[in-house]
């Protein structure tokens, strides 16, 4: 059934502005063993899975996250809040980006202001975050519906309208994926710019300064020899 002869469309703009986020205030205030956490993510996520089978966290993926310095590693095996906060958004963050830029936005949040050592408490910075997120649910429900509105007015000229009704939702998919394409090349140049460079260890950016120059020089070189061979022949 086509969207505008149904709620289908208003259904599925009503439940972009309902999505929710976990609340400091639904955090146990006392550090988690691994089972823990994984329980306590699997039902207060479980709105935002598309199957039922879907794993939102694991033991492995939060060990892989400890490993590539995404997350800190636990005191004695138990996660404070702020460990969870940072598995929150690091669920978020994993549907667009990899982990090699989710370590380089992370790990300086983590080293500047994780377990009280920066002057915002890591509870705040979430929450900020998360406030800003909320506020613009209704900016995409409106875009989203402004996107549907322009695309309506597509395949005027198609007779069958099932096939026209199948292309105009293939455009708005397409246009949808278009401008979450450019808004992940943005993020990725401001990480590239401003994140990644935070993440090299001292004298790490000369030594990797120093091997591109001589990569370059044995290019160089291997071109010299080439037009020295050339002119013998």
């Amino acid at each position: 059934m086509a969207w505008e002869d149904s709620e289908g469309l208003r259904e599925l703009l009503d439940r972009l502005k309902e999505i929710s986020y976990v609340k400091p205030d639904e955090l146990p205030n006392i550090d988690l063993y691994m089972d823990q956490v994984t329980t306590f993510m699997d039902f207060h996520l479980a709105s935002s899975k598309r199957y039922e089978e879907d794993k939102l966290l694991t033991k492995t993926m939060i060990n892989n996250y400890t490993k590539n310095e995404l997350l800190p590693s636990p005191n004695k095996k138990k996660y404070s809040k702020d460990h969870m906060y940072l598995l929150i958004l690091i669920y978020y963050l994993k549907g667009v980006l990899s982990i090699t830029d989710i370590q380089s936005v992370l790990k300086p949040l983590n080293e500047k202001f994780f377990d009280g050592a920066g002057e915002v408490p890591f509870e705040k910075i979430y929450e900020e975050i998360f406030a800003i997120q909320k506020a613009q649910s209704d900016v995409v429900a409106k875009d989203v519906a402004r996107k549907w509105k322009a695309v309506k007015g597509t395949y005027g000229q198609v007779k069958d309208k099932e096939q026209q009704d199948f292309l105009q939702k293939l455009s708005l998919i397409c246009m949808l994926s278009f401008d979450v394409y450019m808004k992940k090349q943005l993020i990725e140049q401001i990480i590239d710019k401003e994140f990644a460079p935070m993440c090299v260890e001292p004298g790490e950016k000369e030594e990797k300064s120093e091997k591109a120059k001589k990569k370059e020089e044995k290019k160089d070189d291997k071109k010299a020899e080439k037009k020295a061979e050339e002119k013998k022949k």
